[in-house]
C-alpha cells in the first residue's frame, strides 16, 4: 500500500498526486514510468514520473479524470492509499548537454515535462519551451516552466492564451538552430512537432504512451512501429524517434478499445460494476 501524501489540482480534471514509495524514488530517472493499480480488483493504469525525491521517498505523477479508473483514482484524498505502484519503468530519458533544446508539452504531460526540463536545465543546456492545452484554464506550471528556460511560449487551440495553434513553431524553427527536440503530449501534437522538426533534420524525441496492460514487456498490447519495426512502448520506449513513428496506426490502436472505456466508465459513475449487479 502507497499513502498518498499530498493532492493538488493543476487544472479541472487534472491531479498531482504525491505518494510514498522510497524504492521507487531510489532508482527513478526522468522519462520512466510506473503502473498504478488502486484496489485488488483495478485495472494497471500507467503514468509518467514527475517528480522524484530520493531523500523523502516520494514521487509524484499527474493524471487526467478521464477513464473509469483515473475518475476513481480522482476521488482518493490525502491519508488514503493506493494498493500497489510498479516502478520505475521504461527507459530513462537521455539527459546530457545537448546544446539549445527545444521542449513542447501538451496536457497533462506538461506535469512530467517540468522533471524534464530540470533536468536539462542542470545539465547546461539552453531550454525554449512550448506549453500547450485545449483551453487556457487547462494550461498549468506556466511560471515553474518559464523560469527555467531561454524562452517560453503558450499556445492554445482555440487561441484562449497564446498562440493558436502550434503553427507558430514554423517560424520558431526558421529563425532559431535547435540541437534536439522532446516533445510530450497528446499523439496528434506529437505528430505535428516532429512533422515540423523534420524538414530541419532536428533529432525529435517523443514519449508514448500507447495502450498497455503490464508495462514489462509481457502482454505486448503496446505494440509502436518505429521505423518499420515493431517495438513495445514499455521496454524499449516510452522514448522514441519522433520522425520514425507510425502515428496513423498508433492512433488507430489507441481507439480501439474506446467503446469499453466509455461504458466502463458510464457503468462506474452511475454506481455499477458492467457485470449486471450494483
Amino acid at each position: 500500500m502507497y499513502e498518498i501524501l499530498s493532492v493538488r489540482e493543476l487544472a479541472p480534471k487534472i491531479k498531482l498526486f504525491e505518494v510514498h514509495a522510497p524504492e521507487i524514488a531510489e532508482k527513478a530517472r526522468p522519462g520512466q514510468f510506473i503502473m498504478v493499480i488502486i484496489n485488488e480488483k483495478g485495472e494497471r493504469v500507467p503514468l509518467t514520473i514527475a517528480e522524484y525525491d530520493a531523500g523523502k521517498g516520494t514521487i509524484a505523477f499527474a493524471f487526467n479524470e478521464v477513464g473509469k479508473t483515473t475518475k476513481q483514482l480522482g476521488t482518493l484524498k490525502e491519508g488514503d492509499r493506493v494498493w500497489n505502484i510498479t516502478g520505475p519503468l521504461g527507459n530513462p530519458s537521455e539527459i546530457r548537454n545537448f546544446g539549445r533544446v527545444l521542449c513542447v508539452a501538451g496536457g497533462v504531460m506538461i506535469a512530467p515535462m517540468l522533471l524534464q526540463i530540470k533536468a536539462l536545465h542542470e545539465t547546461g543546456n539552453t531550454v525554449v519551451a512550448v506549453v500547450g492545452a485545449r483551453i487556457k484554464e487547462l494550461l498549468f506550471f506556466k511560471e515553474e516552466i518559464k523560469a527555467l528556460s531561454h524562452k517560453f511560449y503558450v499556445a492554445t487551440d482555440d487561441g484562449s492564451e497564446g498562440y493558436k495553434s502550434l503553427e507558430f513553431l514554423k517560424d520558431v524553427l526558421a529563425e532559431e538552430k535547435f540541437d534536439r527536440c522532446v516533445a510530450m503530449g497528446p499523439v496528434p501534437m506529437l505528430k505535428t512537432v516532429s512533422e515540423f522538426t523534420k524538414p530541419f533534420g532536428i533529432p525529435t524525441v517523443v514519449t508514448l504512451m500507447p495502450v498497455m496492460v503490464d508495462g514489462m514487456g509481457m502482454c505486448g498490447v503496446c505494440r509502436v512501429s518505429v521505423g518499420g519495426k515493431m517495438k513495445f512502448g514499455c521496454v524499449d520506449g516510452p522514448e522514441f524517434d519522433g520522425h520514425l513513428v507510425d502515428y496513423e496506426e498508433l492512433i488507430k490502436r489507441q481507439r480501439m478499445f474506446l467503446p469499453e472505456e466509455r461504458l466502463s466508465s458510464l457503468l462506474w459513475e452511475l454506481g455499477g460494476c458492467g457485470c449486471g449487479r450494483k
